[in-house]
Protein backbone atom coordinates (compact mmCIF):
# COMPACT_ATOMS: atom_id res chain seq x y z
CA UNK A 1 0.00 0.00 0.00
CA UNK A 2 1.34 3.52 -1.14
CA UNK A 3 0.47 6.56 0.72
CA UNK A 4 1.25 10.45 -1.23
CA UNK A 5 2.31 12.84 1.32
CA UNK A 6 2.36 16.40 0.32
CA UNK A 7 5.92 18.55 2.08
CA UNK A 8 5.24 22.29 1.74
CA UNK A 9 9.40 22.31 1.25
CA UNK A 10 9.23 26.32 1.09
CA UNK A 11 11.91 26.93 -1.69
CA UNK A 12 11.75 30.16 -3.86
CA UNK A 13 12.26 27.93 -7.21
CA UNK A 14 12.81 24.89 -9.26
CA UNK A 15 13.82 21.78 -6.80
CA UNK A 16 16.00 19.86 -8.34
CA UNK A 17 17.18 17.09 -6.52
CA UNK A 18 15.70 15.47 -3.32
CA UNK A 19 17.91 12.86 -1.63
CA UNK A 20 17.40 10.51 1.57
CA UNK A 21 20.39 9.59 3.54
CA UNK A 22 22.18 5.83 4.24
CA UNK A 23 18.79 5.19 6.88
CA UNK A 24 16.10 7.17 5.11
CA UNK A 25 15.19 9.34 8.31
CA UNK A 26 17.42 12.14 6.72
CA UNK A 27 16.54 14.47 3.77
CA UNK A 28 18.37 16.84 1.39
CA UNK A 29 16.77 19.09 -1.27
CA UNK A 30 18.48 21.83 -3.38
CA UNK A 31 17.14 24.37 -5.74
CA UNK A 32 17.51 27.10 -8.21
CA UNK A 33 16.70 29.76 -5.13
CA UNK A 34 21.11 28.74 -4.13
CA UNK A 35 20.05 27.11 -1.19
CA UNK A 36 20.15 23.57 0.64
CA UNK A 37 17.54 22.40 3.16
CA UNK A 38 17.80 19.64 5.39
CA UNK A 39 14.72 17.60 6.67
CA UNK A 40 14.65 15.25 10.22
CA UNK A 41 11.45 12.74 9.84
CA UNK A 42 9.92 12.97 13.98
CA UNK A 43 8.64 10.16 15.62
CA UNK A 44 5.32 10.53 14.10
CA UNK A 45 6.74 10.64 10.69
CA UNK A 46 6.55 13.88 10.03
CA UNK A 47 9.20 16.12 8.02
CA UNK A 48 10.80 19.35 9.07
CA UNK A 49 13.63 21.51 8.07
CA UNK A 50 16.45 21.06 10.33
CA UNK A 51 19.18 23.69 8.73
CA UNK A 52 18.74 25.72 5.56
CA UNK A 53 21.32 28.13 4.11
CA UNK A 54 22.81 29.60 0.44
CA UNK A 55 25.00 27.43 -1.06
CA UNK A 56 26.10 28.36 -4.38
CA UNK A 57 25.90 31.39 -6.34
CA UNK A 58 24.17 29.60 -8.81
CA UNK A 59 21.47 26.79 -9.32
CA UNK A 60 22.22 23.79 -7.36
CA UNK A 61 21.71 20.96 -9.87
CA UNK A 62 22.66 17.99 -7.14
CA UNK A 63 23.19 16.98 -3.78
CA UNK A 64 24.89 13.65 -2.24
CA UNK A 65 25.12 12.23 0.78
CA UNK A 66 28.64 10.20 1.94
CA UNK A 67 28.15 7.41 4.05
CA UNK A 68 27.84 7.88 7.71
CA UNK A 69 30.84 5.71 8.74
CA UNK A 70 32.16 9.00 7.42
CA UNK A 71 29.88 11.84 9.27
CA UNK A 72 27.33 13.81 8.04
CA UNK A 73 28.86 14.69 5.10
CA UNK A 74 27.27 16.29 2.15
CA UNK A 75 28.19 17.45 -1.49
CA UNK A 76 26.73 19.90 -3.81
CA UNK A 77 27.37 21.03 -7.45
CA UNK A 78 26.05 23.89 -8.87
CA UNK A 79 25.67 26.28 -12.52
CA UNK A 80 28.42 28.20 -10.58
CA UNK A 81 31.25 25.85 -11.60
CA UNK A 82 32.19 24.55 -8.53
CA UNK A 83 31.34 21.46 -6.17
CA UNK A 84 31.34 22.08 -2.53
CA UNK A 85 31.73 19.88 0.59
CA UNK A 86 29.39 20.28 3.99
CA UNK A 87 30.06 18.87 6.95
CA UNK A 88 27.50 18.96 10.06
CA UNK A 89 29.30 20.40 13.10
CA UNK A 90 27.73 20.54 16.95
CA UNK A 91 27.76 23.92 18.20
CA UNK A 92 27.31 25.03 21.83
CA UNK A 93 23.98 23.86 23.82
CA UNK A 94 20.75 25.69 23.27
CA UNK A 95 18.27 26.38 25.69
CA UNK A 96 16.58 24.83 29.05
CA UNK A 97 16.88 21.40 27.12
CA UNK A 98 21.10 21.49 27.00
CA UNK A 99 20.31 20.70 22.95
CA UNK A 100 23.60 21.06 21.20
CA UNK A 101 22.90 23.16 17.95
CA UNK A 102 23.89 21.86 14.71
CA UNK A 103 25.16 23.84 11.48
CA UNK A 104 26.32 22.58 8.24
CA UNK A 105 30.30 24.07 7.46
CA UNK A 106 31.70 24.17 4.69
CA UNK A 107 35.39 21.99 4.60
CA UNK A 108 35.98 22.62 0.52
CA UNK A 109 35.35 24.13 -2.58
CA UNK A 110 36.16 22.40 -6.04
CA UNK A 111 36.96 24.84 -8.51
CA UNK A 112 38.32 22.99 -11.05
CA UNK A 113 35.50 22.98 -13.89
CA UNK A 114 35.21 25.27 -15.84
CA UNK A 115 31.84 25.18 -17.11
CA UNK A 116 28.62 24.11 -15.06
CA UNK A 117 29.34 21.19 -12.84
CA UNK A 118 25.83 18.81 -13.29
CA UNK A 119 26.38 15.92 -11.11
CA UNK A 120 28.77 15.29 -7.95
CA UNK A 121 27.98 11.65 -5.99
CA UNK A 122 30.47 9.87 -3.29
CA UNK A 123 32.00 6.86 -4.32
CA UNK A 124 30.50 3.56 -2.11
CA UNK A 125 32.29 3.09 1.52
CA UNK A 126 34.39 0.52 0.21
CA UNK A 127 36.55 2.44 -1.82
CA UNK A 128 37.21 4.92 0.87
CA UNK A 129 36.15 9.08 0.69
CA UNK A 130 36.38 9.94 -3.11
CA UNK A 131 34.33 12.04 -5.06
CA UNK A 132 33.04 11.99 -8.45
CA UNK A 133 31.62 15.29 -10.27
CA UNK A 134 30.42 15.48 -14.19
CA UNK A 135 30.67 18.64 -15.80
CA UNK A 136 28.82 20.08 -19.09
CA UNK A 137 32.48 20.37 -20.60
CA UNK A 138 32.70 16.38 -20.49
CA UNK A 139 34.78 15.98 -17.55
CA UNK A 140 34.52 13.58 -14.69
CA UNK A 141 36.90 14.29 -11.94
CA UNK A 142 37.07 11.59 -9.03
CA UNK A 143 38.87 13.07 -5.68
CA UNK A 144 40.14 11.98 -2.88
CA UNK A 145 40.27 13.24 1.11
CA UNK A 146 43.25 11.31 2.17
CA UNK A 147 42.62 12.61 5.73
CA UNK A 148 39.15 11.49 6.58
CA UNK A 149 39.38 13.81 9.66
CA UNK A 150 40.06 16.42 7.19
CA UNK A 151 38.00 17.53 4.85
CA UNK A 152 39.45 20.41 3.69
CA UNK A 153 41.80 18.78 1.81
CA UNK A 154 40.72 16.86 -1.53
CA UNK A 155 43.35 15.61 -3.93
CA UNK A 156 42.02 15.09 -8.10
CA UNK A 157 42.69 10.95 -8.29
CA UNK A 158 41.27 10.75 -12.38
CA UNK A 159 40.44 13.24 -14.76
CA UNK A 160 38.85 11.92 -17.31
CA UNK A 161 37.95 13.63 -20.33
CA UNK A 162 34.67 12.83 -22.59
CA UNK A 163 33.57 14.42 -26.35
CA UNK A 164 30.46 14.97 -25.29
CA UNK A 165 28.62 17.23 -22.52
CA UNK A 166 27.88 15.39 -19.54
CA UNK A 167 24.36 15.65 -17.09
CA UNK A 168 24.78 12.56 -14.42
CA UNK A 169 26.52 9.83 -13.11
CA UNK A 170 26.93 6.89 -11.18
CA UNK A 171 28.90 4.64 -9.32
CA UNK A 172 28.64 0.63 -9.13
CA UNK A 173 28.26 -0.38 -5.46
CA UNK A 174 29.17 -3.74 -6.34
CA UNK A 175 32.79 -5.30 -6.37
CA UNK A 176 31.54 -8.32 -8.88
CA UNK A 177 34.15 -8.60 -11.47
CA UNK A 178 34.66 -6.08 -14.16
CA UNK A 179 36.39 -3.44 -12.04
CA UNK A 180 36.83 -2.15 -8.26
CA UNK A 181 35.88 1.29 -9.96
CA UNK A 182 33.01 1.31 -12.17
CA UNK A 183 30.66 4.12 -13.11
CA UNK A 184 28.36 5.53 -16.12
CA UNK A 185 27.75 8.63 -17.27
CA UNK A 186 25.49 10.28 -19.36
CA UNK A 187 24.79 13.08 -21.67
CA UNK A 188 21.98 15.20 -22.95
CA UNK A 189 23.65 16.63 -25.59
CA UNK A 190 20.82 16.66 -28.80
CA UNK A 191 22.95 17.39 -31.93
CA UNK A 192 24.38 14.11 -32.46
CA UNK A 193 22.40 10.55 -32.76
CA UNK A 194 25.32 8.74 -31.27
CA UNK A 195 25.18 6.62 -27.76
CA UNK A 196 24.76 8.72 -24.76
CA UNK A 197 25.14 6.47 -21.59
CA UNK A 198 29.16 5.77 -21.37
CA UNK A 199 30.95 3.32 -18.85
CA UNK A 200 33.98 3.94 -16.87
CA UNK A 201 36.36 1.38 -15.31
CA UNK A 202 39.75 1.29 -13.58
CA UNK A 203 42.44 -0.17 -15.30
CA UNK A 204 44.98 -1.97 -13.35
CA UNK A 205 47.52 -1.55 -16.55
CA UNK A 206 47.21 2.23 -17.97
CA UNK A 207 46.75 2.95 -13.66
CA UNK A 208 43.45 5.35 -14.11
CA UNK A 209 40.10 5.21 -15.01
CA UNK A 210 39.07 4.64 -18.92
CA UNK A 211 36.23 4.96 -21.00
CA UNK A 212 35.67 0.91 -21.67
CA UNK A 213 32.27 0.78 -23.50
CA UNK A 214 29.36 3.11 -24.89
CA UNK A 215 25.67 2.26 -25.06
CA UNK A 216 24.99 2.85 -28.30
CA UNK A 217 20.89 1.85 -28.16
CA UNK A 218 20.40 5.20 -26.05
CA UNK A 219 20.65 8.28 -28.62
CA UNK A 220 18.49 10.35 -27.07
CA UNK A 221 19.44 13.08 -24.43
CA UNK A 222 19.84 11.23 -20.93
CA UNK A 223 18.71 13.03 -17.83
CA UNK A 224 19.84 10.38 -15.03
CA UNK A 225 21.14 7.10 -14.86
CA UNK A 226 21.39 4.47 -11.78
CA UNK A 227 23.29 1.61 -10.92
CA UNK A 228 21.06 -0.56 -9.31
CA UNK A 229 22.97 -1.98 -5.55
CA UNK A 230 24.17 -5.36 -5.61
CA UNK A 231 22.24 -8.31 -4.00
CA UNK A 232 23.75 -11.41 -5.34
CA UNK A 233 23.77 -10.92 -8.81
CA UNK A 234 26.44 -11.71 -11.56
CA UNK A 235 25.57 -9.23 -13.21
CA UNK A 236 24.78 -5.15 -13.16
CA UNK A 237 21.58 -3.61 -13.54
CA UNK A 238 22.03 0.23 -14.57
CA UNK A 239 18.07 2.27 -15.14
CA UNK A 240 18.64 5.29 -17.59
CA UNK A 241 16.32 7.97 -17.94
CA UNK A 242 15.72 9.55 -21.64
CA UNK A 243 13.46 9.76 -24.30
CA UNK A 244 12.12 6.56 -22.53
CA UNK A 245 12.92 4.24 -19.41
CA UNK A 246 16.26 2.07 -20.01
CA UNK A 247 17.11 -1.35 -18.07
CA UNK A 248 20.72 -2.17 -18.83
CA UNK A 249 21.94 -5.82 -17.82
CA UNK A 250 25.49 -5.69 -18.01
CA UNK A 251 27.79 -8.78 -17.92
CA UNK A 252 31.70 -9.23 -18.31
CA UNK A 253 33.00 -11.47 -20.33
CA UNK A 254 36.36 -12.96 -21.98
CA UNK A 255 36.91 -13.18 -26.04
CA UNK A 256 38.74 -16.41 -27.64
CA UNK A 257 42.00 -14.45 -26.65
CA UNK A 258 41.37 -13.59 -23.18
CA UNK A 259 40.62 -9.74 -23.17
CA UNK A 260 37.83 -9.00 -21.28
CA UNK A 261 34.58 -7.40 -22.81
CA UNK A 262 30.97 -6.00 -21.82
CA UNK A 263 27.92 -8.10 -22.89
CA UNK A 264 24.95 -5.46 -22.56
CA UNK A 265 21.57 -5.78 -23.40
CA UNK A 266 19.14 -2.96 -23.37
CA UNK A 267 15.05 -3.17 -22.79
CA UNK A 268 13.35 0.04 -23.75
CA UNK A 269 10.19 0.64 -21.56
CA UNK A 270 7.73 2.97 -22.75
CA UNK A 271 4.64 3.41 -20.13
CA UNK A 272 5.69 6.85 -19.29
CA UNK A 273 4.98 8.37 -22.87
CA UNK A 274 7.18 10.68 -22.35
CA UNK A 275 10.49 12.08 -21.41
CA UNK A 276 11.34 10.35 -18.12
CA UNK A 277 13.68 12.55 -16.01
CA UNK A 278 14.62 10.52 -12.79
CA UNK A 279 15.33 7.07 -11.65
CA UNK A 280 16.46 5.22 -8.46
CA UNK A 281 16.46 1.75 -7.01
CA UNK A 282 15.45 0.46 -4.00
CA UNK A 283 18.69 -1.01 -1.53
CA UNK A 284 17.61 -4.73 -2.41
CA UNK A 285 17.01 -3.74 -6.31
CA UNK A 286 14.16 -5.51 -6.47
CA UNK A 287 11.93 -1.98 -7.01
CA UNK A 288 12.40 0.55 -9.39
CA UNK A 289 11.53 4.40 -9.27
CA UNK A 290 10.98 6.34 -12.69
CA UNK A 291 9.65 9.96 -13.10
CA UNK A 292 8.46 11.89 -15.79
CA UNK A 293 7.01 14.52 -17.83
CA UNK A 294 3.46 12.86 -17.34
CA UNK A 295 3.79 13.85 -13.49
CA UNK A 296 3.38 10.49 -12.20
CA UNK A 297 5.81 8.18 -10.17
CA UNK A 298 6.27 4.74 -11.38
CA UNK A 299 6.92 1.76 -9.92
CA UNK A 300 8.26 -1.29 -11.49
CA UNK A 301 9.21 -4.93 -10.31
CA UNK A 302 10.15 -8.09 -12.25
CA UNK A 303 7.76 -10.44 -12.69
CA UNK A 304 7.75 -13.81 -12.91
CA UNK A 305 9.28 -14.51 -16.51
CA UNK A 306 12.10 -11.95 -15.30
CA UNK A 307 10.89 -8.96 -16.97
CA UNK A 308 10.62 -5.29 -15.74
CA UNK A 309 6.80 -3.94 -15.75
CA UNK A 310 5.49 -1.18 -14.27
CA UNK A 311 3.54 -2.37 -10.61
CA UNK A 312 1.98 0.89 -9.44
CA UNK A 313 1.18 4.54 -10.72
CA UNK A 314 1.75 7.26 -8.34
CA UNK A 315 -0.07 10.62 -9.52
CA UNK A 316 1.65 13.79 -8.55
CA UNK A 317 -1.80 15.28 -7.15
CA UNK A 318 -2.49 12.62 -4.66
CA UNK A 319 -5.32 10.65 -6.43
CA UNK A 320 -3.36 7.42 -4.97
CA UNK A 321 -2.02 4.66 -6.58
CA UNK A 322 -3.14 2.64 -9.97
CA UNK A 323 -2.16 -0.45 -10.06
CA UNK A 324 -1.08 -2.90 -12.45
CA UNK A 325 -2.03 -6.31 -12.99
CA UNK A 326 0.80 -7.41 -15.18
CA UNK A 327 3.08 -8.73 -12.15
CA UNK A 328 0.32 -11.89 -11.20
CA UNK A 329 1.93 -15.13 -11.50
CA UNK A 330 0.37 -17.10 -14.23
CA UNK A 331 -3.24 -18.69 -13.07
CA UNK A 332 -4.97 -21.78 -14.27
CA UNK A 333 -7.88 -21.81 -16.46
CA UNK A 334 -11.18 -21.55 -14.54
CA UNK A 335 -12.12 -25.13 -15.76
CA UNK A 336 -8.78 -26.21 -15.31
CA UNK A 337 -8.97 -24.99 -11.41
CA UNK A 338 -12.70 -26.97 -11.11
CA UNK A 339 -11.31 -30.11 -12.41
CA UNK A 340 -7.86 -30.51 -10.98
CA UNK A 341 -7.84 -33.65 -8.71
CA UNK A 342 -4.65 -35.16 -5.96
CA UNK A 343 -4.60 -38.44 -5.65
CA UNK A 344 -2.95 -40.26 -2.58
CA UNK A 345 0.65 -41.97 -3.99
CA UNK A 346 1.62 -43.68 -0.38
CA UNK A 347 2.96 -42.80 3.14
CA UNK A 348 6.26 -41.73 4.23
CA UNK A 349 6.50 -43.86 7.53
CA UNK A 350 10.39 -43.50 7.89
CA UNK A 351 12.11 -39.65 8.40
CA UNK A 352 15.13 -41.04 6.16
CA UNK A 353 13.13 -41.51 3.55
CA UNK A 354 12.42 -37.74 3.03
CA UNK A 355 14.60 -36.35 0.30
CA UNK A 356 16.25 -33.47 1.51
CA UNK A 357 17.34 -30.10 -0.99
Amino acid sequence: MFEVESIIVDHKDVIHDVVFDYYGRRMATCSSDQTVKIWDENEQGEWAVTSSWKAHSGSIWRVSWAHPEFGQVLATCSFDRTASVWEEVLGEKVGGTMTPARRWVKRTILVDSRTSVTDVEFAPKYLGLLLATASADGVIRIYEAPDIMNLSQWSVQHEITNKLPLSCLSWNTSMYMLSSQLLAAGSDETATATGKVFIFAYSENARKCVKVDTINDITDPVTDLAFAPNAGRSFHMLAVASKDLYIVNIRGTSDATGTSKLDIQTVKHTDHNCPVWRVCWNMFATMLISTGDDGCVRIWRMNYSKKWKCAAELKADGSGPSYEPTLNSPSLPSSAATTAKYYKKGIISNPNQVPWH
